[in-house]
């Protein structure tokens, strides 16, 4: 069964909303973590984005998979530098990693097709899931 990746990250957004109402102290300090790391400095946003994703593909992680191609396309990420990304984290992870790859391919048709295209802000808070929005 094929994963719908705009919609998992949909859902991961709700699931997210509910841990930071129920759990706030945690996810307040992840939401920060994860902000701080990704925001831009000497590497930017973009490209820590696309590290993440490495990560994500070498773990093998369907959620963080679908979350950071969805963050890498809205800071700015082109589909040549996702595949380029794909190929270090093969590089990195092996024969497991390359079969897991073959999900990054069906992320990235599904979020460029996506109607109307992608939001413009990018995120972990201005996807609302810092405020608490479910």
């Amino acid at each position: 069964m094929e994963t719908n990746y705009p919609e998992r990250h949909h859902e991961l957004q709700t699931v997210l909303g509910k841990m930071r109402r129920e759990i706030a102290g945690p996810m307040s300090g992840f939401e920060h973590l994860h902000k701080e790391a990704v925001s831009g400095g000497e590497l930017s946003g973009k490209h820590k984005e696309l590290i993440a994703l490495a990560i994500a593909i070498a773990l093998r992680c369907d959620d963080c998979l679908a979350w950071h191609v969805h963050d890498a396309t809205r800071a700015g990420a082109s589909r040549q530098e996702i595949l380029e990304t794909v190929s270090v984290a093969v590089m990195m992870g092996g024969g497991p990693a390359v079969v897991y790859a073959c999900h990054v391919f069906d992320a990235i048709e599904q979020f460029e097709g996506r109607d109307g295209g992608l939001p413009s802000a990018s995120g972990f808070l201005s996807a609302g899931v810092g405020r608490g929005a479910a």
